[in-house]
């Protein structure tokens, strides 16, 4: 083979190279034996036929497209893979010319990783609040455990507010049941607004057994079938239960937790939701320079680099929704579009993501920044436990340059991280009404 050209135009490149009679000859060859046995002419059995017959029915040239793509490997490896610049996906074949000694001259194209110039990465300034766990926090999170460990028991009285009836419900509509309006065996906690406005005061005061009819309208902005109509629902009230929740005091803490009294579960509480805020806090503020990294790159992105980061977002929600028992085009239809819209709606993400990619690539470039073996085995190790995985089975799975990338795209965060100057979030401006 034989680079004849290579013209660079922004993310862009052209390469004609020739292809040897030699090498061409390989990869018709291989073409011919892939398709023969299905190829019927005249005169020959099917799969009988030779080479050169069905050259001569369907042209001399037959093979040479299908040949093509049995040497591409050997083709993209010397005419393309191993030229300066780095080639982004598949090259395209703009024209194929065949010169009557057999030599044929490829034109390909494809696109190319952009230059990327670097502004300011280290000593940004970003905002970052300072954490705090406040007392109604803390508080909540013991409402929290209480309920967990709460006991509910039934009663033998009217219902109150508070209580939770348990009610077989139908709506009626002029005498006839409307969709919606029916259910059995529904836990109704009276008083949390989950029913439309005026039934859950209507309950109160019934007792096990009982059957009443309670007169509703709903609300003018409800939905458009019921909206502002008087309606009468039928209800059983089947049964009463209280929730019993525990004081909070020192036997409350020694039961829902490892500690002897109130003030230290208080204050592991306030210690675990501290560390968990001050995560989130550093997490935000590595994103947030990271961001402002390469908002100050100045790079063409190219389509390919975009289209790429675009699938691997939505591989990754697809697997989310997977695990939800949805698909793709379920949860599009959901959301009044198709998988087109939601690839839409995906891509301004992508986009930001593939320019900080590029930014954290061409940091490792300058930065000169490598791994080392041993720290290649402990990500290695750390992935099989996080996946419960045999260690020589999560070396198979994983590509060793996928590895490497992303270790020295954590080194380049942390660059640019350990030099960000931590400042206070702007106070927001109030607007007047």
């Amino acid at each position: 083979m034989n680079v004849k050209s290579i013209d660079r135009n922004g993310n862009e490149a052209t390469v004609v190279v020739e292809i040897d009679k030699e090498l061409m000859e390989t990869g018709v060859n291989k073409a011919y034996m892939k398709a023969h046995k299905s190829i019927q002419i005249p005169g020959f059995r099917k799969g009988k036929a030779p080479r050169k017959m069905i050259e001569a029915m369907y042209g001399a040239h037959v093979f040479y497209e299908d040949g093509l793509e049995e040497i591409f490997p050997e083709i993209y490896d010397f005419a393309v893979a191993k030229q300066e610049f780095k080639a982004i996906g598949r090259p395209s074949l703009t024209d194929m010319q065949i010169g009557d000694d057999g030599i044929v001259t490829l034109t390909l194209t494809t696109e190319v990783y952009p230059e990327v110039t670097l502004g300011q990465y280290k000593g940004l300034e970003v905002e970052k609040a300072e954490v705090a766990v406040s007392d109604a926090q803390v508080q909540a999170e013991l409402d929290r455990m209480a309920q967990n460990v709460a006991s509910t028991e039934t009663v033998e009285r009217a219902a109150q507010m508070g209580d939770t009836a348990n009610i077989d419900f139908e709506g009626f509509d002029n005498g006839v049941p409307f969709d919606g309006g029916k259910g059995n065996d529904f836990d109704l906690t009276l008083g949390s607004g989950q029913f439309v406005p005026g039934f859950e005061e209507q309950v109160v005061g019934m007792t096990a057994g009982e059957e009443k009819d309670i007169d509703i309208t709903f609300p003018e902005d409800y939905h458009a079938d019921l909206a502002g109509k008087p309606v009468v629902f039928h209800v059983k009230l089947n049964k009463v239960t209280v929730t019993n929740v525990p004081e909070q005091d020192d036997e409350f803490a020694k039961d829902v937790s490892e500690f002897d009294t109130l003030e230290a579960l208080k204050e592991d509480i306030r210690a675990k939701a501290l560390e968990q805020a001050q995560k989130q806090a550093d997490s935000a503020f590595e994103q947030a320079a990271v961001e402002k990294a390469a908002e100050n790159t100045t790079v063409d992105m190219p389509k390919a680099l975009i289209e790429a980061e675009l699938d691997t977002q939505m591989e990754r929600f697809a697997y989310q929704l997977q695990m939800s028992g949805y698909s793709m085009e379920q949860y599009a239809k959901m959301m009044g579009g198709d998988v087109n819209t939601m690839r839409n709606a995906f891509r301004p993400a992508a986009e930001k993501q593939a320019k900080i990619s590029v930014t954290l690539e061409k940091i490792v470039e300058v930065e000169g920044l490598s791994v080392t073996d041993e720290e290649i085995e402990a990500e290695f190790k750390s992935l099989a436990e996080q996946y419960q995985l045999e260690l020589d089975r999560v070396k198979e799975m994983v590509p060793m340059g996928e590895l490497t990338g992303s270790l020295t795209s954590r080194k380049a965060i942390k660059v640019i991280t350990d030099s960000a100057v931590a400042v206070a979030p702007k106070a927001e401006e109030k607007t007047e009404a």
